[in-house]
């Protein structure tokens, strides 16, 4: 089967259960919003929809340029212009994903969960490895952001969202808001534009 045919039968099976179309975000020709990447098809459909709700809510009025941080297992940064075009982004893997590769690589290290240590300086590995991977990751996503603005002529809102979030956040101030439900809120608004 291709990917297609894939596609096509999940969509049947969506028709005959919710009695409707469903509508596939097509980031080229249905979000609504200038896609400046190289190959605009590239871009995953959870970017472009957490891009378009920033941008109504938080840059449109102001013509602000944006950097959206989607901060979970996989973790996306994507640059909107003041005028509302998905620039492009950066996307690296999340703290989680580098716990498990330091786990399953090294030897006698264990398995540790992502959260704020008690200190920065680790007293024990485990310690040691819930810093890295916290503090590491605080510092990883200011210094993106920090370069992210310095690229958008030095000043962007940046927006933060995912599961990590609200862990995140309380650890810096360069996040102007969290918003939890942004990609929801995207997806609304794609669809308002097609009908």
């Amino acid at each position: 089967f291709s990917d297609r045919q894939i596609l096509e039968g999940q969509f049947d099976s969506l028709r005959r259960y919710f009695g409707c179309e469903p509508l596939v975000v097509d980031p080229p020709s249905n979000a609504g919003m200038p896609i400046l990447y190289e190959n605009p098809a590239e871009v995953g459909a959870d970017r472009i929809a957490n891009s378009i709700a920033a941008y109504e809510r938080y840059g449109r009025a102001e013509s602000q340029p944006l950097i959206i941080a989607d901060l979970g297992t996989t973790t996306t940064f994507d640059a909107v212009t003041g005028k509302g075009e998905y620039l492009g982004g950066v996307i690296t893997p999340g703290p989680q994903i580098a716990a498990e590769a330091l786990f399953q690589r090294a030897a006698r290290l264990p398995r540790v969960d992502v959260r704020k240590p008690r200190t920065v300086i680790g007293r024990t590995t485990r310690g040691a490895i819930e810093s890295g991977l916290f503090y590491g990751y605080v510092a990883m996503v200011e210094g993106v952001v920090a370069r992210m603005t310095a690229e958008l002529g030095g000043t962007a809102t940046a927006i933060a969202t995912g599961g990590l979030a609200p862990l995140i956040v309380a650890e810096t101030k360069i996040f102007a808001a969290t918003e939890p439900d942004i990609t929801l809120l995207g997806l609304k608004i794609v669809w308002e534009r097609n009908q």
